[in-house]
């Protein structure tokens, strides 16, 4: 079979500024930003003109190019507007989490070193108690609704919306993302308008989206991903950004839009396969299956930020649904490997983009380095030398292979992987995805076995499902039948003796889930270190 070689797509432009002022003069009364229910709030031209608006008003305020901006927005116009802005006069915006603590906001905007925070009404609080925390040197925070937006509208109206952009060299920091690890405090990713312009040269025409085409913006823009799908790349391709402020929303807003590029990570693919199971049951067929999802006119479905279990890629593949794997970090500019349109291939994520440059290390780690690769951990010079070796190579901490075809496999976390008390390696992502694939009634599964003599799950059951059983006897047994189609699908050494079954829903951003809801592996040991030690007393029943 021949290997898949991507093509980039070369950008003339230094910066992301220059490029977006081109898609507007390109794309001029064509929609550019709707909300929830349809309305075009701007067209492009509006927008063009709302962000030089911005621009000139920060510029007023001496906001110079290396500056930062804060945003602590949900997902709404305002959000593009403002960090468009902010990239025109030179400066640096970055997204924080809306449902990040005070003392986590006083972190970063600290870390960030910004004068000039972006907010809306239902957020300042929060904001306003991160400075109890000290250490912030805030001097302007810009409320963009409610009674308090007197002085965004100022901001809107000060200074020369007709000066020129501000020159920003190709290297010149365009975002900072912080990281949402498992364990300890967020480091400042650093992104560069060339990292960012190499990585839409990459990506644009490998998804298949055009100017006339919609994405929904629901996840967090603190996130690579979303900043990706509904902020850069519209920036370039010059497509709609509908705004979906509460996440919560968007399975029903899929219906209304109807989106051509949809990207979530796995979990909410399978709460949608759970979704419209029982149509397949009663014989409806992929095309009024797709419709009933508002998935019908989708070109490119995407998931990533977590393993996506084999299952889902299946199900959606069975229902004319191409699900693509997208590999990346956010000190890869959120992409490294990108599953093609017609060359899926179940467990794997893909080849890499042309920008990124992957091996695989003697212990079996993915190493990669080229133009997509951040410039550093801001303000930890040892940290980024850590994770970035003397060779330009950044150690993803991810253990993978690649095939013949240049297709890469992720088996696990390098530090997450299980090492039982015989010495054995296990992938506690693959026994979850085994799990999870084996009942629609399995929602979450967190395996722990690490220097234990066997393996045992905590396993969240999904809770509208969950409501149709009679008994809790009726709902663990269920539970039982789908952890023993799992373990037949494991290797002796793998397979789980004992599972507690837990029905309280495991929340994003919370002591057991990053925002992008991948396993908080230590939060989940300590809220549950009752519940493990006894699966592994002496007379335990599974």
């Amino acid at each position: 079979m021949t290997s898949v070689a991507y093509a980039a797509v070369e950008r003339t432009a230094a910066s992301l500024g220059e490029t977006f002022l081109a898609t507007v003069d390109a794309r001029g009364d064509a929609p550019a930003i709707l909300d929830a229910d349809l309305s075009v709030v701007m067209s492009w031209r509006e927008y063009g003109e709302q962000a030089r608006r911005v621009a000139a008003g920060l510029t007023a305020l001496r906001v110079r190019s290396g500056d930062t901006v804060g945003l602590l927005l949900t997902n709404r116009p305002e959000f593009h507007v403002a960090d468009a802005g902010a990239l025109l006069c030179g400066a640096t915006p970055f997204s924080m989490y809306n449902t990040s603590a005070p003392e986590q906001l006083a972190h970063l905007i600290a870390d960030a070193g910004c004068r000039v925070v972006i907010t809306e009404s239902s957020l300042v609080d929060g904001l306003l108690a991160a400075h109890s925390y000290g250490g912030t040197d805030v001097e302007h925070i810009f409320v963009v609704d409610g009674p308090e937006a007197g002085l965004w509208f100022e901001l809107l109206a000060s200074g020369d919306p007709a000066a020129p952009p501000a020159a920003v060299e190709p290297d010149g920091l365009a975002t900072l993302i912080y990281t949402s690890g498992t364990t300890g405090p967020p480091k400042g990713v650093q992104l560069t308008h060339d990292n960012v312009l190499a990585m839409i040269g990459d990506v644009a025409g490998l998804l298949g989206v055009e100017a006339d085409h919609r994405a929904i913006s629901y996840l967090p823009m603190a996130h690579v991903a979303e900043r990706i799908c509904t902020h850069y790349l519209p920036m370039v391709v010059g497509f709609a950004v509908v705004c979906c402020p509460r996440a919560g929303d968007v399975i029903g807003l899929l219906r209304q839009v109807r989106p051509q590029l949809f990207f979530s990570p796995p979990r909410l693919w399978e709460k949608l396969q759970a979704a419209v199971a029982p149509a397949l049951a009663d014989g409806a067929g992929g095309a009024a299956v797709r419709r009933q999802l508002g998935m019908d006119r989708l070109h490119a479905a995407l998931t990533g930020a977590a393993p996506c279990p084999p299952g889902v890629t299946e199900f959606f593949g069975s229902i004319g649904i191409s699900l693509r794997e997208v590999y990346g970090l956010s000190e890869t500019t959120g992409v490294v490997t990108l599953t093609p349109l017609d060359g899926v291939r179940i467990g794997t994520v893909g080849p890499p983009v042309p920008s990124a440059e992957v091996r695989i290390a003697d212990d079996g780690e993915l190493l990669v380095r080229g133009r997509l690769l951040m410039a550093g951990y801001r303000n930890l010079r040892e940290a980024t030398a850590e994770a970035i070796d003397a060779d330009g190579w950044l150690h993803t901490g991810d253990v993978g292979r690649i095939d013949d075809d240049g297709y890469l496999r992720i088996v696990d976390r390098k530090k997450e992987l299980i090492i039982n008390d015989a010495g054995k390696n296990m992938s506690p992502a693959n026994i979850e995805a085994r799990l999870k694939e084996s009942s629609a009634l399995i929602g979450q599964a967190c395996v722990i076995g690490d220097g234990r003599p066997y393996n045992v799950a905590l396993i969240v059951v999904e809770a509208e499902i969950a409501g149709t059983y009679s008994s809790p006897a009726e709902l663990r047994a269920e539970v039982q039948a789908g952890v023993d189609r799992a373990n037949a699908r494991l290797a002796r050494v793998e397979r789980i003796k004992r599972f507690t079954v837990l029905t309280e829903e495991w929340l994003p951003d919370s002591e057991v889930l990053t925002p992008t809801m991948k396993l908080k592996r230590r939060g989940i040991a300590e809220n549950y270190a009752a519940e493990i030690d006894a699966l592994y007393a002496t007379g335990a029943t599974r």
